[in-house]
């Protein structure tokens, strides 16, 4: 497998051979960063009769459904940026899904071929920022971020924003999210109700009701599990099928940077108590409680054994009702209950939920951009429309009609950053439960509101998923406990992968997985485990550990 180095030399090298047609292009967009914007009122064209052209890269979503005649060429959404800002956008590609998203932009930025602007991850930002592809945002972004837009990132101290700084230059816009997001365990409760189970608070008692559900069979599909494992469990971007929330419960964590009790950080996946879970997550699958094909099923495929009767345990996100729905919900009519719980504890010692930045991917604007403000015009006004919209402005959200029906036409939205913090687990239960939408306080929970509620009035039975999230005893309605009480657990490094990181952080990835695998697998004895420790600290993560503590050592 080819190095991020060498990735970055090749990258170099394509940069040098297209400087001729890059420099006239800086030399514009650097002319535009520099003008002065003109006095304009948020929301509003600075120039009736201007429209500005920048251009993106886009993924296609499951859950995006476009109204009639509409597309990702001509939507209601697009032209709302058009007439209201004066920023016209178009796609130099879309994308079939994420997946496919992630390898057509390394074959992007590998022929230097990017659009005005594009949302990359971490190790990208860093790569491109060496090799010059993206601009330094400093001054543009100072210039024509609104004082609403600077408060906004700023939210948790300017933490994000940081990780998005080298050398006191501004490469890129965090694309933040609340970093407060749980995981959690959902299971079937009617299968409960029919084995006479009690609800999981321990380890044990997830042990004993995946034993249940494997052996008695209570949906009778004939072919019975214990729970839901995909093939990437360990990934951030699983958010359902995952095992990231099992290790959580035997207090180990995936690739998170924690005190060493020296005052330094130490690395979790080379933890004790990482073999702790990967044993039982042996004895689980020597028990056939664990789908043996488990390592070839991505999310997706996995999620049938859920809709098909087969599995009713799963650990996921907040959102994993929305997934769960497939199977919950047929021909208008609720055929599995399921019930949402903290992560159980293999111990006396409370879970700590397993939580990031609130930020692993950025917006980066390209060197050749000719109209670099574009973009901070298009973040400006999503934070708007996102967080207080006129009615007119709900287009941005729902689509021409301005209602909610599911479409998910927020995520036509090519540039969204969110909240980094919000209240919903405090109000959207009681709103829901009480019946009462005064003590709404942002638009986020008023469309969740809204949702809930027609599955609450009978009006549409398919927004039950939206009950399961936001409703009382929905998965946010456990978020203020585990707030109030701290149980959840940070990662401490926010800082650019380091020069070994960038390197050599795939192969050990790679490499613990292929290890864990093989033991939960039963295929090696779980003393592997130990071997791996040994060989993780050879193949880089001892030095990773030097420069993560060097550069903690001097962002204290």
């Amino acid at each position: 497998m080819k190095s991020s180095k060498f990735l970055l030399s090749v990258t170099l090298i394509l940069c040098m051979a297209l400087t001729a047609c890059g420099n006239s292009n800086n030399s514009e967009g650097t002319k535009e960063a520099e003008k002065k914007p003109e006095t304009a009122q948020q929301g509003q064209k600075e120039d009736g009769n201007q429209v500005i052209e920048v251009s993106t890269v886009s993924p296609s979503d499951p859950y995006l459904k476009f109204d009639q005649g509409e597309s990702f060429e001509k939507n209601a959404v697009y032209d709302a940026y058009e007439k209201d800002i004066g920023v016209k956008i178009t796609n130099k590609w879309i994308a079939a899904d994420d997946n496919q998203f992630k390898e057509k932009l390394k074959m992007t930025i590998a022929a230097n071929d990017l659009p005005d602007f594009a949302r990359v991850d971490a190790t990208q930002l860093k790569e491109l920022t060496e090799a010059d592809m993206i601009m330094d945002i400093t001054d543009v972004y100072d210039q024509y971020a609104t004082d609403e837009t600077k408060k906004f990132l700023t939210m948790d101290g300017g933490m994000q924003m940081k990780t998005a700084t080298f050398d006191g230059k501004l490469m890129g816009i965090p694309s933040s999210y609340n970093p407060y997001q749980y995981q959690y365990l959902f299971v079937r409760t009617d299968w409960l109700k029919k084995l006479n189970l009690p609800e999981p608070k321990t380890m044990a008692d997830l042990m004993t009701i995946a034993e249940a559900f494997k052996t008695k069979d209570p949906g009778g599909s004939g072919k019975a599990y214990g729970i839901a494992v995909s093939k990437n469990p360990f990934s951030i971007d699983t958010g359902v099928t995952g095992l990231r929330a099992f290790l959580n419960g035997y207090h180990a964590y995936e690739n998170l940077w924690m005190d060493d009790g020296n005052g330094g950080l130490m690395n979790s996946d080379i933890q004790p108590q990482v073999k702790d879970a990967l044993k039982a997550l042996q004895d689980m699958f020597k028990k056939g409680l664990i789908d043996p094909e488990f390592t070839v099923k991505d999310a997706d495929k996995e999620s049938e054994l859920i809709y098909n009767n087969s599995i009713g345990l799963v650990f996921g996100a907040a959102w994993t009702p929305a997934q769960l729905a497939k199977g919950a919900v047929v021909n208008g009519k609720v055929v599995q209950e399921w019930g949402v719980y903290p992560i159980p504890s293999v111990d006396d010692s409370p879970t700590l939920n397993q939580i990031g930045l609130g930020v692993d991917q950025y917006y980066v604007i390209s060197k050749k951009a000719q109209h670099p403000e574009g973009v901070i015009k298009l973040l400006n006004q999503w934070i708007v429309t996102d967080n207080h919209p006129t009615e007119d402005q709900k287009v941005y959200g729902y689509g021409k009609d301005r209602k909610e029906k599911g479409n998910n036409y927020w995520l036509l939205n090519p540039l969204r950053v969110g909240k980094q913090m919000d209240n919903n687990g405090e109000i959207l239960p009681k709103a829901i439960e009480t019946k009462d939408p005064s003590i709404l306080e942002t638009q986020d929970q008023k469309t969740r509101y809204e949702r809930a509620m027609k599955y609450v009035d009978g009006s549409d039975i398919n927004m039950w998923w939206e009950y399961l999230i936001s409703g009382p005893n929905g998965a946010v309605s456990h978020n203020p406990k585990i707030q109030q009480n701290k149980e959840y657990l940070q990662n401490k490094f926010y800082g650019a992968p380091t020069e070994t990181m960038a390197e050599r952080q795939e192969i050990l990835t790679k490499k613990r997985d292929e290890v864990y695998f093989k033991i939960i697998m039963n295929q090696v004895s779980v003393d592997e485990f130990d071997k791996f420790v040994e060989e993780w600290k050879k193949l880089g993560g001892d030095e990773i550990t030097k420069e993560v503590n060097e550069w903690y050592k001097a962002n204290k």
